[in-house]
């Protein structure tokens, strides 16, 4: 069955989305919140810096318009980024049809409260608020799904082979959105943990920070595996703790992202953690940067969360301590590596 869908945002994600969403046959309007962004989108539809030579279906209709930008919807995707989140969802409130499922892609955890992106959403829709654990107020009227995989936006709008997994409590509408996204060359799971599918998409980039200083440093591959499989330790170790099933992590929405996170040079946390382990500041490389690295607020976020649950975590400790207490990279490293001899099982 065709949908209608409203992608909110118009940075990299929010494209490849565009272009699986009309070769799959659907209709799509892409709404910016910025109206100077968008005038320069439909102007050549080109994502010269984001995504050099990828363009913006023509059949795609691009705003900046609140008013009108849901006409017609039958679902919605949310491409801003986790911590922007909050603000444009307060804003579009007034907007968003009743029931019509939203599907978020961001990777993060919200800073000021730590919650996920979906339950970002729930909040400012619903009025819920997260009390002693527990979620008070009235119930959040729209179907929720967290997409989420490997998924490094240059590669699907170059058409190469991808999967994703679409997480949901409703199994009807996880299977609703893996037939609209599901193309030829990109293959769609379906999966209940939504708790665990968005986790393991925010700690990952964690972890890519640090896969990245490694590269920076020229630490080696043998490095960079034992990072991967220990960035895994915490991701799931916080993941049970939170109410995560362990097997989630272990498939393409944690360790196949994960991996790819690491290893991929047109990550944007890799190559945040890559400057850094070459001796750039922090500062100096976000003022640069036209996209959002969501993995160096998400370690504020992560941090905090592994000490209310008690969970331990060595390496986000690290790389929180490189990011925000100005500490040397080789002495963090060093540190790592001089931690108290232990069993591999005793994770």
């Amino acid at each position: 069955m065709a949908e209608r869908v409203t992608i909110l945002g118009d940075g990299a994600m929010a494209t490849v989305c565009s272009i699986l969403l009309t070769q799959g046959g659907h209709e799509v309007v892409m709404w910016g919140a910025f109206e100077q962004s968008i005038e320069r989108l439909i102007q050549d539809r080109q994502q010269r810096t984001l995504l050099p030579g990828v363009r913006v279906p023509e059949s795609v209709r691009l705003t900046a318009n609140d008013d009108d930008c849901f006409d017609g919807c039958t679902l919605i995707l949310s491409a801003i980024p986790t911590q922007y989140m909050r603000s444009i969802w307060q804003r579009l409130k007034p907007h968003v049809p009743a029931g019509v499922p939203i599907i978020s892609v961001a990777k993060g955890i919200e800073n000021s409260s730590l919650l996920r992106p979906t339950q970002i959403i729930a909040d400012v829709l619903g009025g819920k608020q997260l009390v002693d654990g527990q979620w008070v107020g009235p119930v959040c009227d729209w179907p929720l799904v967290a997409l989420s995989g490997p998924n490094i936006a240059a590669e699907i709008a170059r058409y190469l082979p991808a999967t994703a997994v679409a997480a949901s409590d409703d199994a009807t509408i996880a299977q609703r959105v893996q037939a609209t996204f599901s193309t030829q060359w990109f293959r769609v799971y379906t999966n209940n943990d939504v708790i665990g599918v968005e986790l393991a998409g925010a700690i990952k980039n964690v972890i890519a920070l640090a896969a990245g200083v490694l590269d920076g440093l020229a630490a080696g591959n043998n490095a960079k595996a034992a990072l991967v499989t220990r960035g895994l330790v915490e991701i799931i170790r916080l993941g049970v703790a939170m109410g995560a099933r362990e097997a989630t992590f272990h498939g393409l929405a944690g360790l196949g992202d994960l991996i790819t996170t690491c290893v991929s040079p047109e990550g944007r946390n890799r190559r945040v953690g890559e400057q850094i382990g070459r001796g750039a500041k922090l500062n100096d490389i976000l003022a640069t940067m036209e996209s959002v690295a969501e993995g160096v607020p998400t370690t504020q976020s992560v941090l905090q969360l592994a000490q209310r649950f008690k969970v331990a975590m060595p390496i986000t400790e690290a790389v929180h301590s490189v990011l925000f207490e100005n500490r040397d990279v080789l002495e963090a490293l060093a540190d790592l590596m001089r931690r108290d001899p232990k069993a591999e099982a005793g994770i």
